[in-house]
């Protein structure tokens, strides 16, 4: 029987204005219905760029893909209704509550009345918010932030959450109540793709991740058949080292 995909990425292709190289090039990838999807590699080798394509940011300059069976190029209205995007700077609005603002993009995505109230409710409650609910954002810490960020990309029940650093700038509380959260939205069916710096994290976290570098994808695969196969690889932060190298990627 065929692999469910639900993500099916067919040479891809991005190339900025007066751009020397292209930042994705001829990318094709396919991602399983009901994985967590890891997609890793150094600063500028192109994650943000295919991320951006997939929601919809970013006009492709070559090649095409599908989100659920949807072509983005003859139905980006379908593909954005089935996606929820969660980006690494907070998406909100710092002098509302959190209720305020779970409310707002609630309606955003066309939910309402009583069972989107519920909603949020019961959403503040799972990532232990409840209490500050009515609290502006602004007074907030970082981890806070970041799971009330992470609420307002789910609350719609999208079939693909894209999520950019997720745990990024979090305590060790704020990060285990995020992955755990997670772990239960992916166990519910929802499709997870998940782009991080912390390696570790995401070998325990994904099922399947690739690893881009110069906009291509060098090696995909389950984590730990990948390091298997890489006999001097402990861990994903070794094979990473020893695929794309210790050249510092600092840049301006």
């Amino acid at each position: 029987m065929l692999e469910d995909i639900i993500i099916k990425v067919e040479k891809l292709s991005k190339i900025y204005k007066d751009a020397d190289a292209y930042s994705v090039s001829d990318l094709s990838l396919h991602i399983r219905r009901g994985s967590i999807f890891g997609l890793l590699g150094p600063n500028g080798a192109g994650k943000t760029t295919l991320i951006s394509m997939l929601c919809g940011l970013l006009k492709p300059s070559a090649g095409q893909f599908t989100i659920d069976g949807h072509s983005f190029a003859s139905d980006p209205l379908s593909v954005k209704r089935c996606i929820g995007v969660v980006p690494q700077e907070y998406a909100l609005y710092p002098t509302l509550t959190a209720k305020e603002n779970l409310q707002y993009f609630g309606a955003m995505y066309g939910l309402k009345g009583k069972s989107l109230s519920a909603l949020v409710d019961d959403s503040l409650l799972k990532m232990g918010l409840s209490k500050f609910a009515n609290k502006r954002v602004e007074t907030f810490s970082g981890g806070m932030k970041r799971r009330v960020n992470l609420l307002a990309g789910l609350l719609h029940q999208p079939k693909v959450l894209f999520l950019d650093e997720p745990t990024v700038g979090v305590d060790v509380q704020s990060k285990n109540a995020i992955l755990t959260f997670l772990t239960e939205q992916n166990k519910q069916g929802t499709t997870i793709v998940y782009t991080s710096h912390h390696l570790l994290e995401a070998q325990e976290f994904c099922t399947d991740i690739a690893i881009i570098e110069g906009g291509r994808i060098i090696v995909e695969g389950a984590p730990a058949a990948l390091i298997a196969a890489q006999p001097e690889a402990r861990n994903l932060e070794d094979l990473f080292i020893s695929l794309t190298g210790k050249e510092l990627r600092d840049g301006l």
